[in-house]
């Protein structure tokens, strides 16, 4: 950094971390021990009140709040995963739709850094091995693929390093499978296998996720359907080019353009079944006050006022 950035740009001390990230799993575990005034609760570096009230707000459409702020059942269980609520949600809905043996790998592997690694030198055969794990479900199935070819390799660094994948992340994903299994094995949380019926995976993510929905959008990439912010799919998608209709993305990624990475195809009526609170069905004779708020722009014409009826064909 430059002595002018240091002394005009720079702040004098960092902002706690506490002030500036998501404080959904802060929330959850202070409500678990028993803390139910957050707002009044003496923090070293109290966050901003409208921050935890869109945690609190968070932590209730996915089921782990009552209508008055308390915790439910399945918001205490969400707390004993050391996850993020998100990613609790998704695994404890496995467990009830019975495919957890393949959620829990997901959630492993969404836990680490990109298992794939493309060195500068062998770009183009990084790719093509690549190639061959992704799966057309999206970027989550593409990571069980991965991690279930490494366990039929009975788990081999060699294996790794031919196809491009990084041994310490996969690695790493498997202490926390490990870690996971432990803590449902201590709840008797049933683990099930749901083979290659990856619709209930899907569903399970959507559950945990439903926030994360994108619609594509007629001009061009995707809006998210919360905030309406245009996103694009990440290119080293499973789904690059293919330009599905409906997506659910992990997390968006803001290089050139506002990229959404791990993505997955969505089914939109899920999103009514798993977030009732947080979704409802539109009624097709009421206009929404987004569309309420478009208006068609009629093509210029210099000869009469802005807003003037006129034909859009003329004769002679």
């Amino acid at each position: 950094y430059t002595e002018m950035a240091y002394k005009d740009e720079m702040l004098p001390t960092s902002v706690p971390e506490l002030q500036r990230t998501n404080l959904a799993a802060v929330v959850l575990q202070l409500k678990a021990m028993g803390v139910n005034n957050l707002l009044e609760f003496d923090f070293m570096d109290p966050p901003p009140a409208q921050t935890m009230i869109a945690a609190m707000e968070k932590l209730y459409a996915l089921g782990a709040l009552d209508d008055e702020g308390l915790l439910t059942r399945i918001g205490r269980k969400m707390a004993e995963f050391p996850l993020e609520p998100v990613l609790a949600k998704t695994l404890l809905t496995s467990i009830q739709l019975g495919c957890a043996e393949e959620v829990v790998t997901i959630v492993s592997m969404l836990s680490v850094e990109n298992p794939f690694y493309r060195p500068r030198e062998k770009q183009a055969q990084a790719d093509q091995k690549r190639a061959r794990f992704l799966q057309p479900e999206g970027d989550h199935i593409t990571l069980l693929a991965v991690y279930e070819a490494w366990k039929n390799s009975k788990y081999s660094n060699p294996w790794c390093y031919e196809n491009f994948i990084q041994a310490r992340s996969i690695r790493r994903a498997q202490d926390i499978r490990k870690q996971l299994l432990g803590i449902c094995d201590r709840y008797r949380l049933r683990v099930d296998s749901c083979g290659r019926n990856y619709d209930l995976i899907r569903k399970s993510i959507t559950a945990g996720f439903f926030m994360h929905a994108a619609k594509k959008d007629p001009t061009e990439g995707y809006k998210t359907l919360v905030e309406g912010q245009p996103v694009y799919i990440h290119p080293s998608s499973a789904l690059f080019n293919k330009n599905p209709d409906w997506l659910i993305y992990h997390e968006l990624v803001l290089t050139t353009k506002e990229y959404m990475r791990n993505v997955m195809l969505l089914d939109p009526k899920w999103l009514l079944e798993f977030a009732p609170k947080f979704f409802k069905k539109a009624d097709p004779t009421v206009l929404s006050k987004r569309k309420r708020a478009e208006k068609i722009e009629p093509l210029y014409d210099r000869f009469n006022d802005k807003d003037a009826w006129r034909l859009s064909r003329r004769r002679g």
